[in-house]
């Protein structure tokens, strides 16, 4: 839906302060409704994980879930919610690759790390790396992720009846190719 993200609570947050500043109610309405839905995503991916200890899990029900609102016809708006509440998942469920911090479906964090470490790398008196200093390759091909992903899903809507089977089917190869490659299921990480 124009101006109203699935994913990026960020701008959703931004978006309806600036609607509340405007007086516009009905707008700031429409920006806040996806934080309700992605919240209890998060929520149920961190208690799945807790009560199973498999995080793949949390990817085949949002592939479910991703897959399936692109068979019911229930407007954009609700759709919008169905999709909040499936990126709560990810973000709850993906946080980290071997020991990397990594945010799949917020931007901003991935390319402030990935700014950190190139800058840690590069800085001549830098004896000790901090903490930020991670995979910057990992960083670098989540943020060209997310861009191409947007690009292929925008290329798509016009050409594909259900283009949410896109995303749907790489979450599912993730799930099911990722432990022949080598890496383990990804793991949300335990707050301190």
């Amino acid at each position: 839906m124009g101006g109203v993200f699935a994913a990026n609570m960020t701008g959703n947050t931004v978006l309806a302060g600036i609607d509340l500043a405007k007086g516009d109610q009905l707008g700031a309405w429409y920006h806040l409704t996806p934080l309700v839905a992605f919240f209890p995503g998060a929520m149920l991916a961190r208690a799945l994980h807790l009560l199973l200890k498999a995080p793949t899990v949390g990817l085949l029900l949002e592939a479910a879930i991703i897959a399936a609102v692109g068979f019911v016809d229930i407007g954009p708006e609700p759709s919008v919610m169905v999709v909040a509440f499936a990126m709560g998942i990810q973000a709850s469920v993906i946080t980290s690759f071997a020991g990397n911090s990594v945010s799949t479906v917020v931007v901003t964090s991935t390319l402030a790390r990935t700014a950190d470490t190139v800058v840690d790398r590069l800085w001549p008196s830098a004896t000790v790396k901090p903490p930020s200093t991670v995979n910057t390759l990992l960083l670098t091909l989540t943020w060209t992720g997310y861009l191409l992903g947007a690009l292929i899903g925008a290329l798509l809507v016009p050409r594909m009846a259900q283009p949410l089977l896109v995303p749907a089917a790489l979450l599912l190869a993730v799930v099911l190719l990722g432990p022949l490659f080598g890496s383990p299921a990804p793991r949300p990480t335990s707050a301190a």
